[in-house]
């Protein structure tokens, strides 16, 4: 087995940092620059955003942890969803496979509670 191996894995590299690079400069080069009402408005999440010029400021991080929540809950429900429609299927292997994954996200969420991470200030 010699490195041939290895030319998908490279090749599937190369393309998604070419597309990376393309998409990036090409946002650049193409990208409207004016300023307009919806640029100046305060964001979802209700912060201000920067004047035009100035440099940019950093997001709280409790905007990041409200997001992983999101995505966590979001992934949870994509795999409960399956489960309750074959658990039957599944028998008990299923039921504690879910019992586990489940109680995975209990610990997650009850930290990110102690850490303070659903208090927004």
């Amino acid at each position: 087995m010699g490195t041939e191996v290895y030319v998908p894995l490279v090749l599937m590299f190369a393309i998604g940092l070419g597309f990376g690079v393309v998409s990036l400069i090409g946002s650049r080069i193409i990208g409207p620059r004016r300023v307009n009402r919806a640029k100046i408005d305060p964001y979802e999440c209700g912060i201000e955003p920067p004047p035009e010029g100035s440099a940019p400021k950093r997001f709280p991080i409790k905007f990041y942890l409200t997001a992983m929540l999101f995505i966590v809950f979001d992934i949870e429900i994509m795999f409960l969803i399956p489960w309750a429609v074959y658990h039957d299927v599944l028998g008990l292997f299923g039921f504690w496979a879910v019992a586990m994954f489940i109680s995975a996200l209990f610990i997650a969420y009850a930290y990110e509670w102690r850490r303070g991470g659903l208090e927004w200030d």
